[in-house]
């Protein structure tokens, strides 16, 4: 699944999934454009390791809830690295609040950025993907686009409109070579899973047992799991994969 000669964006990648994403497009061949809105210092670091592995990069800030700042982004990803063949829409904010915890101001924050800026980076893309007659569009969701939670329905209304964006996208783009496909993942380890430092051999166990029951492989997803399957989807192998929103949990929503 070689990527050699194209040109990627990968939206939220100075971190966790993003990140991962980021480097493995690299280190298939892709150039990579790392963006990033606040965290500069996690895009410089997977610039690094992008670099390190012989990958070319470059990182771009831009805030995605803000049309202007998607077109100036996409514009500086052109011009350093060339017409972008693959995006992956994966900045996302989730502030894990209930329902009555939420108010408007936060209701339109989390619209904002994980279903408004998906929506406008892949507008701010597409044209440049219609004149090559190909293109990849890759959107991040979440198991939460089809399973309900008890711990944020805003942040889990935005992942099902991500499915149904890609749904309707996948239709219309499809003429110009153009496909739309999203990956669904459960919970993916970013630091939050880490396994706590001086845990007895029995404490270890109890967490591992743990582990065992809520998800069957015995792990949590990693970043580098959602990357393999981002990368197979941007090549040419996934020719005929097209409005797909593909469940990446080790199984967990079986349960």
């Amino acid at each position: 699944m070689l990527l050699t000669g194209k040109t990627a964006l990968v939206t939220g990648a100075g971190t966790g999934i993003g990140r991962g994403i980021a480097i493995e497009l690299a280190r298939r061949g892709a150039k990579v454009a790392v963006h990033y809105n606040a965290s500069e210092t996690g895009a410089l670091e997977t610039l690094r390791q992008i670099q390190s592995a012989g990958g070319e990069g470059l990182t771009v800030r831009a805030d995605v809830a803000e049309k202007a700042d998607i077109g100036r982004m996409v514009e500086i990803v052109e011009d350093g690295l060339g017409t972008v063949d693959i995006l992956v829409n994966n900045a996302a904010l989730q502030l894990n609040y209930d329902l009555f915890r939420h108010d408007e101001t936060t209701y339109d924050r989390l619209m904002n950025i994980n279903l408004k800026g998906y929506w406008q980076c892949m507008q701010a893309v597409v044209p440049g993907m219609k004149r090559k007659g190909r293109g990849r569009i890759i959107l991040i969701s979440s198991v939460h686009a089809k399973r309900p939670t008890d711990f944020d329905p805003v942040y889990a209304m935005t992942k099902g409109g991500i499915r149904m964006l890609g749904r309707e996208s996948a239709i219309e783009l499809a003429r110009y070579g153009i496909t739309v496909n999203a990956i669904e993942p459960g919970a993916v380890d970013v630091g939050k899973y880490e396994v706590p430092a001086g845990l007895t051999p029995e404490e270890r166990a109890s967490r591992e047992r743990r582990h065992l029951i809520k998800f069957p492989l015995g792990r949590v997803g990693l970043p580098a799991d959602v990357a393999k399957l981002a990368c197979f989807i941007a090549s040419d192998e996934s020719d005929y994969l097209n409005g797909a929103a593909i469940r990446l949990d080790g199984g967990s929503m079986l349960l």
